[in-house]
């Protein structure tokens, strides 16, 4: 199969939803926990492309929704069953819920009607947060999945989104992970099995004509 579609199709932006994954400033922010994943999606230029697909896709009607991973202070209702959640209490920065670290980072801007969804426990946007059902509440059918990473989170989205019956895109530049050649490896290999593969430049091209 062609590594990219045709990008001379469309998107319809009434039927369409854009998901920012993790983007949030303990993640990809300059002081993350994560400094490798960090400067990943920054030197990349990923976080860069996120910003200008969000502030096109918002001014073309596209829903805008920012998902984020945190953590109550007290810990409570955290999982420890996985080797990642374990680690994430070691981090000298922590995903606390109200604190600078769940915000999300520039040069992404959030607008009042972007909805911001926060999860407390699991490794994807969508099983068992409200995404879902906020997007058919919406009429959204096509979801396009940006963010970090392309390890964990970022297959998480897309296969949910996938089992529940979306059209899914990924803007294969405006996603990250560590190191740069296993994402170019899951997109290749996984990714391009379930999701419809574009480049930045050609989803705003298919905003525009959408």
């Amino acid at each position: 199969m062609p590594p990219y579609p045709d990008p001379r199709g469309t998107l319809d932006p009434a039927a369409t939803a854009l998901l920012t994954v993790e983007c949030q400033r303990g993640v990809v922010g300059p002081d993350a926990a994560l400094p490798e994943l960090a400067r990943a999606a920054r030197e990349s230029g990923a976080l860069d492309r996120i910003a200008r697909l969000v502030a096109a896709a918002r001014a073309s009607g596209v829903q805008i929704v920012h998902a984020v991973a945190e953590r109550r202070p007290d810990g409570r209702g955290a999982g420890r069953h996985a080797r990642l959640f374990r680690a994430a209490e070691r981090l000298p920065v922590r995903q606390t819920t109200g604190t600078p670290a769940v915000e999300i980072a520039p040069p992404i801007e959030v607008a009042q009607e972007d909805l911001v969804v926060r999860r407390l426990h699991g490794l994807s946007p969508l099983h068992g947060t409200e995404v879902d059902a906020l997007l058919r509440n919406l009429g959204r059918r096509t979801l396009i999945v940006t963010g970090v990473s392309a390890n964990v989170a970022v297959p998480n989205a897309v296969f949910d989104a996938v089992n529940l019956g979306y059209t899914v895109v990924v803007p294969t530049d405006a996603i990250a992970g560590v190191p740069a050649d296993y994402t170019a490896a899951v997109i290749r290999h996984t990714l391009a099995l379930v999701a419809d593969l574009v480049t930045t430049d050609e989803l705003l091209g298919r905003l525009r004509r959408g």
